[in-house]
């Protein structure tokens, strides 16, 4: 488990028991040990990145192997958010700074977890989030876009097939007037494989994990300097 444990890093024995317990469906074990870890003042942020989507990675990794079922990565996926639906009484504190982000997955897209991350991180930046949610019709993620006006939209794809919704929704985009210039960011497993992609489908950026979304979408707002 070389790559769980580099990706784990500094959390790597919180990281490693959290994973023991989901995968031996204890959630409220879980979930003891990571409100412990941010009662003990380790950072949310640190949580997400080095136990929830270290462990995520690793999930995944098991059942590419047939290590694990379908139905465990599952159970392991929503326990996951409900333990990160736990820390928003800590998320939804910090000061807001006058920006939104629009964040939503693909038209049939069931694999959320990553773009929740995303705003989570954005959240926890001070952003106004609007999380769509999974498999949003396209049509519904437009209209959002126009009548919320976002600094930034963030749209994920897991599956390949899914991508061409997301090419087909910045098209719309970019032919609305009102949120042309609007800037869009793209992510997820379709487009970790294929890093040029994200050129191919109109977007303006493919951060790697959600701290990178926030540097990139912070770059991307800001004044550019002749």
């Amino acid at each position: 488990m070389t790559g769980f444990e580099d990706e784990a890093g500094p959390l790597v024995d919180l990281a490693k028991s959290y994973l023991d317990a989901l995968l031996n469906v204890q959630k409220d074990e879980a979930s003891r040990m990571i409100l412990e870890a941010v009662e003990n003042g380790t950072k949310i942020k640190d949580i997400y990145i080095h136990v929830f989507e270290s462990s995520q990675h690793e999930i995944g990794r098991l059942w590419q192997n047939n290590q694990i079922n379908v139905a465990q990565e599952h159970y392991c996926t929503a326990a996951t958010q409900l333990i990160m639906s736990q820390l928003y009484p800590h998320i939804f504190r910090t000061k807001k700074n006058g920006r939104r982000l629009v964040a939503a997955c693909a038209a049939g897209e069931m694999h959320e977890i990553g773009v929740r991350m995303v705003a989570d991180f954005f959240e926890m930046e001070g952003w106004d989030t609007y999380y769509l949610g999974a498999n949003t019709p396209n049509e519904s993620i437009l209209e959002t876009i126009i009548e919320l006006k976002p600094d930034i939209v963030a749209l994920s794809a897991s599956i390949p097939s899914n991508v061409r919704f997301l090419m087909d929704l910045i098209t719309s985009i970019r032919k609305s007037p009102e949120i042309t210039e609007v800037k869009v960011m793209v992510g997820g497993r379709s487009f970790m494989l294929a890093p040029e992609l994200y050129k191919k489908v109109g977007a303006d950026g493919c951060p790697s994990n959600a701290q990178e979304a926030v540097s990139l979408a912070n770059e991307l707002i800001s004044p550019q300097v002749s």
